[in-house]
């Protein structure tokens, strides 16, 4: 590793980073840089934010709000979700992180978790439902010093490392978000384990526009503020236009941005007409002079992503594997990483395949034991009462502890004859082929596989239809019904989720009525 990037900084032990966060003087020599759509971004010292986020602590207070209450944040990134949440950590407030396009329409949010304040960025049925406990998050002071407080603050909250500092939900990919609170220690555990593994400091700005409301995403506002380096956050609708102007040294992002990132280059290659050999200086130019890495998880990425940028760009993408559940647990780094696999467990993870193939994870810190919110059993299914917690995913370790993810459980779709077919082998084989932008692969219950896609315009439908058919033939498969659909999935349609995976349950309900017909129904 560079030594520039080595020199950073260490904490002590004994105090959890949340702690470390409320007791500490911010750096006055690191930046936060907030861009926000339709508003001229915002550049601030981290001193300068701490004795803002102490204006919005001093708010809270002003409001009744005490360590113990919950308010939800149902917002798209802002310096106004950032504010709210460094002030809730210092006053002992739990945070509850609502996606915008996945919440916004619930009229029940205040009253299901139990609610003291909901602040929303826009007015919502979700809004409208929670009455006098809505608040615009424009109220949000987002200036200000200590010296402007409204009410004297107290000393810092101290937290214990096995209580809840904010409740984050599951995608709902397959179906209704499950709610988990997630623990001081877990939060602690795994930001010391990247640090360990990639040493952000005082040269390192990082780069993140997934939602905030991933409590991921907030852990590198956290690191900042702990280790003392430089953040940027921005909208995914900005992210490529802000990543151009900011020049990050590290950029965050699921496999579709990469896979889009990919197209970019490979287009601009072609269209300035130059040669492959100068594909890594317009790599450069496309992500800025500075970065060392990019980070990638949440979804598997595919291996001409990969090898694209290691090989062909000289920039490593490092894959990882993590859930709500178990947050990072394992992630191919600088000092060890194997292309294809999601890397080594960090430090106070251990992971296991047990005889059926299933990745269970146990951490020394557990993100927690079981669902605040889920239905009934659900809790049962997934947090073994060792602690382990059971991942639904397919995979294998290898002799030097690289794990491998395969696929999932429920990748596996039981036709009407019972046979069970591994559909995920037969998506990456169609996400090859030309002409394809999207697609699934459904058919449980039915008495063949079936296929929904959407076709890059210009793709010759009837071309496309028969190498779809190849595909499945390959795995020893057939398609019974090939539905080509008209508008992509997307987050904002509700069929994406906000890390780019499909919510295959709402996708098929979206298009039942044509999947039917296509079946003969």
């Amino acid at each position: 590793m560079n030594a520039s990037y080595a020199e950073c900084k260490s904490l002590p032990q004994e105090r959890s980073i949340l702690d470390i966060i409320n007791c500490e003087e911010w750096a006055s020599d690191h930046f936060i840089t907030v861009y926000t759509q339709g508003r001229p971004p915002v550049r601030m010292t981290l001193g300068e934010l701490q004795g803002t986020v102490r204006r919005v602590a001093s708010w809270l207070m002003d409001r009744g709000l005490k360590s113990g209450d919950r308010i939800g944040i149902l917002a798209h990134n802002s310096l106004e979700w950032i504010l709210l949440d460094l002030a809730c950590i210092r006053q002992g407030i739990v945070t509850a992180g609502f996606e915008p396009e996945a919440f916004a329409s619930r009229v029940d949010l205040t009253d299901t978790y139990d609610l003291q304040l909901l602040v929303c960025d826009r007015l919502c049925a979700a809004a409208v439902d929670a009455g006098e406990r809505f608040v615009p998050l424009q109220s949000i002071p987002t200036i200000g010093t200590v010296e402007d407080l409204a009410i004297p603050l107290p000393p810092p909250y101290r937290f214990h490392l096995d209580e809840c500092s904010t409740i984050k939900f599951t995608s709902g990919s397959t179906g209704k978000a499950k709610g988990l609170g997630a623990t001081v220690g877990s939060i602690d555990q795994s930001i010391r384990g990247v640090q360990a593994l990639f040493h952000h400091g005082p040269k390192d700005k990082l780069f993140v526009f997934l939602p905030l409301s991933l409590l991921q995403q907030r852990y590198w506002i956290y690191s900042a503020i702990a280790f003392g380096h430089d953040i940027v956050v921005t909208a995914p609708s900005l992210a490529f236009d802000v990543l151009h102007r900011e020049a990050p040294t590290v950029v965050m992002g699921v496999p579709a941005f990469f896979t889009t990132l990919k197209e970019r280059i490979e287009h601009a290659v072609l269209g300035a007409g130059t040669q492959a050999a100068d594909l890594r200086a317009v790599a450069r130019t496309i992500l800025g002079p500075n970065v060392r890495y990019l980070w990638t998880g949440s979804a598997p990425v595919h291996p001409d992503v990969l090898t694209f940028f290691f090989d062909m760009c000289g920039i490593p993408l490092f894959e990882g594997y993590g859930m709500n559940e178990i947050c990072i647990a394992t992630k191919n780094h600088p000092g060890a990483y194997r292309i294809g696999s999601v890397g080594q467990p960090l430090d106070g993870v251990k992971v296991m395949v047990d005889s059926a193939g299933i990745v269970r994870v146990k951490r020394r810190h557990p993100v927690n034991t079981r669902y605040l919110y889920a239905p009934q059993g659900a809790s049962e299914q997934v947090f073994a009462d060792d602690g382990t917690v059971v991942t639904g995913d397919l995979g294998y370790i290898d002799p030097d502890g690289f794990l491998y993810i395969t696929g999932r459980v429920d990748d596996v779709v039981v036709l009407e004859n019972g046979r069970n077919i591994y559909v995920r082998e037969i998506e990456e084989r169609i996400a090859r082929i030309a002409g394809v932008a999207q697609a699934i692969v459904f058919g449980f219950g039915r008495p063949t596989l079936g296929a929904l896609v959407h076709p890059l315009p210009g793709a010759q439908i009837d071309i496309l239809r028969l190498k779809l058919q190849a595909a499945a033939s390959e795995c020893d498969a057939q398609f019974g019904a090939i539905v080509m659909i008209d508008h992509p999935f997307t987050a904002d349609n509700g069929l994406l989720t906000s890390q780019g995976k499909p919510r295959r349950t709402a996708i098929l309900a979206a298009y039942t009525a044509v999947i039917e017909a296509a079946y003969g129904g």
